[in-house]
Formats: structure tokens, C-alpha cells, sequence
């Protein structure tokens, strides 16, 4: 057998986690990138920006802006200016957006079962902890 590295396991796992979720996304008739912003800006329960997109998927800014010109267009999101910093706008959805949420928190869930399937309660604590050194290790 293959010694596997724990970097090469985590992006295999994370890879396979973003074919799925594109699968997902298909189904709606989304690209695999909005999709999985989509999933992001739904599932928030804070108002949500641009930076937080850059941040929760560690894409440039102009990525982001291009994506979200792309949800713009298809009438996902609109940007509304926050009053109290005009540089900042606001991701907000649109009624379009919201009728995907029903099966974006199913999708969600489904594959959280599926990802945690097998494991008891104490395997995904310890896998969580490490996951959350091995991000501080990175960030050290």
C-alpha cells in the first residue's frame, strides 16, 4: 500500500467534497463555483461580503468580483452599498436564490451524513481538533 501524505488525503477529500457539491449545483443549473457560493451565502446567518467569499473559498478578489458579476447576471445576488462604509457592499439574494434553499440546506445535509457516516461522535471530535491544529499549524 501507498504511504499517503495527510496533505494529499485532505486535498483528495476536499476535491471529492467539491465534485459533489457541483453535482449539486448542476442539478439546479448552476456552475459548480456559484453553487458552492450559493450553499456559502445561504447558509450565513450574518449579512455576507465579498471579502468573506474570499476568505471562505482563498480566492483573489477579482475571482470573487467576476463570480459575483456571473450570480449578478443571472439574478441570484445583487450588491446593496452598506450606509455606514460606502466601499463596502452587501451580498444579498434574491428570491431566485431563495427558492434553491430548501434543497441547498438538503444537499447540505445529505452530505454531511454521508461524510460522517460510520464514525462515531468521538472519531469526528478528534478528526475536527485536528483539522483545526493542522489549519493553526499553516497559519503559524
Amino acid at each position: 500500500m501507498q504511504s499517503q501524505s495527510a496533505a494529499h488525503s485532505i486535498s483528495r477529500l476536499a476535491n471529492e467534497i467539491r465534485h459533489r457539491l457541483d453535482a449539486y449545483s448542476a442539478r439546479s443549473g448552476l456552475s459548480g463555483a456559484q453553487g458552492r457560493a450559493l450553499h456559502f451565502i445561504l447558509a450565513q446567518e450574518e449579512p455576507v461580503y465579498q471579502k468573506d467569499i474570499e476568505e471562505e473559498f482563498g480566492l483573489r478578489p477579482s475571482t470573487v468580483t467576476e463570480l459575483l458579476k456571473k450570480m449578478e447576471q443571472n439574478g441570484l445576488i445583487y450588491r446593496e452599498t452598506e450606509e455606514k462604509d460606502s466601499r463596502l457592499k452587501r451580498i444579498v439574494v434574491t428570491e431566485a436564490a431563495l427558492a434553491h434553499q430548501r434543497q441547498v440546506v438538503a444537499d447540505l445535509k445529505e452530505l454531511e451524513d454521508t461524510l460522517t457516516k460510520g464514525l462515531s461522535p468521538g472519531q469526528l471530535m478528534l478528526f475536527l481538533e485536528t483539522m483545526e491544529r493542522m489549519s493553526e499549524n499553516l497559519s503559524e
